[in-house]
């Protein structure tokens, strides 16, 4: 879990903390998708999620805009 993960990645041995850091990013990837798809369902603009990111319109939009398929 993101717990035993978190506390992974803070492990002296750089091989263990590096996979715990790779398997976080991914984590969180699956988790912004979900919030992002989420957002536009209930009608956020690419504006909005991009202000809630602190990203840029244009970052936001190229991301996710070809994932809807």
């Amino acid at each position: 879990d993101a717990t035993t993960l978190a506390a992974s990645a803070t492990s002296p041995d750089p091989a263990e903390g590096l996979r715990a850091v790779r398997a976080l990013r991914r984590l969180l990837d699956r988790l912004e998708t979900v919030q992002v798809e989420n957002a536009r369902h209930q009608g956020w603009s690419w504006q909005a999620i991009a202000d809630a990111l602190a990203v840029s319109k244009q970052a936001v939009h190229q991301k996710y805009n070809r994932k809807r398929g």
